[in-house]
């Protein structure tokens, strides 16, 4: 097995090639170790990526990248490494049944066998296919340490000692059945929410905006469920919101609006709408894409007990000084290594195989 210092650093080194790729700009750099073998190919892989799924559009891939490199650095790694213990005594098959709804949402599972020195069986969406492939022969090339550790199957998964999946409610029940004999984390739907209470500043709704609208509001951390005191404004939050009207240019987005619209409009549902976001009154946590839904509360301590009750539910809270665990305005898509889904520790899991 390699030593977790070497494996931290191909991470490390992966994290370095993903720099080049950001929204400002896709720039080929001189000291990346293997660019010439791998620069072009990738690119090509973001342009599969688009094509193969219309919500994966550049800005997107891209946004999840810079985060990614982001991340990926020694002092984070070594820091997220400090918190758990990770001498694996011995290395398990680990397989991996990855959701498709973002760009490289598998990623953190992924990274975290193999750092913990397993070897990793992926059963990948066909939503999200082309990228995470080529990262790994890139990690294979910088740590061959790595060879014959990561395994991609589109066929039953066979001969693995444990499982993490992600799915929806439904394929979460399959996933409890067919995987009940193994150790496992399985995931289920979970949403985000914000908490209102009036005062926020357009900066802090304009940074909310981010939380509602990256990736379409198709992550497990995009906001999809407000929580308002009686009597509030929303043109407040509609303001705030203005800075993505551009969304509704993209096709796609523009025809779940209009269906959306369409099916509300002939239910004769109250809703409130700008052009490009609806928002309606409604106590589900998951809203269709361009619709927000809402709720009252009438004071913050009932609102925190159902929170805390519905917390198999929501993913993260947006807010301001109301929870401990709060995450702040605009900051839901930029989680750190640390930062588990479902706040379950899977490095504190693959531990204990």
């Amino acid at each position: 097995m390699t030593p977790i210092q070497d494996r931290i650093a191909a991470f490390n080194k992966l994290g370095t090639f993903l720099s080049q790729f950001s929204r400002e700009k896709i720039d080929k750099k001189d000291h990346v170790v293997h660019n010439d073998l791998f620069f072009d190919g990738f690119k090509h892989q973001l342009k599969l990526a688009q094509e193969n799924n219309s919500w994966f559009t550049k800005e997107n891939i891209l946004f999840a990248l810079e985060n990614w490199s982001k991340a990926l650095t020694n002092s984070n790694l070594e820091k997220w490494i400090s918190k758990n213990d990770v001498q694996t005594a011995t290395s398990k098959t680990v397989a991996i049944v990855m959701a498709g709804n973002i760009p490289l949402v598998g990623f953190h599972d992924f990274l975290s066998v193999l750092i913990a020195g397993h070897a990793v069986l992926v059963k990948q969406s066909s939503n999200d296919k082309h990228l995470l492939p080529f990262l790994a022969k890139y990690l294979e090339y910088v740590e061959e340490g790595f060879k014959g550790k990561i395994t991609f199957t589109e066929q039953k998964l066979e001969n693995f000692d444990a499982v993490i999946a992600t799915g929806s409610d439904n394929t979460a029940r399959y996933f409890e059945y067919y995987f009940k004999n193994k150790p496992n984390i399985i995931r289920k739907s979970r949403n985000s929410v914000a908490v209102l209470r009036g005062n926020e500043s357009e900066e802090e709704l304009q940074k909310l905006s981010d939380d509602v609208f990256t990736y379409f509001g198709l992550g497990c951390r995009s906001v999809s469920k407000l929580y308002v005191p009686k009597d509030y404004d929303f043109n407040h939050f509609f303001n705030g919101m203005y800075v993505k009207k551009d969304l509704i240019n993209n096709a796609k987005y523009a025809n779940n609006y209009d269906y959306n619209k369409a099916v509300y409009l002939m239910s004769e549902f109250d809703l409130l709408e700008n052009g490009f976001l609806m928002i309606k009154e409604d106590e589900s946590y998951s809203s269709p894409i361009a619709t927000i839904f809402y709720e009252y509360y009438d004071n913050e301590i009932d609102l925190k007990i159902k929170l805390h009750e519905d917390r198999e539910k929501i993913q993260c809270i947006v807010a301001k000084d109301f929870l401990e665990n709060e995450v702040a305005f605009g900051e839901t898509q930029n989680p750190q290594l640390w930062d588990y889904a479902d706040g379950v520790n899977t490095l504190e899991f693959l531990s204990t195989i």
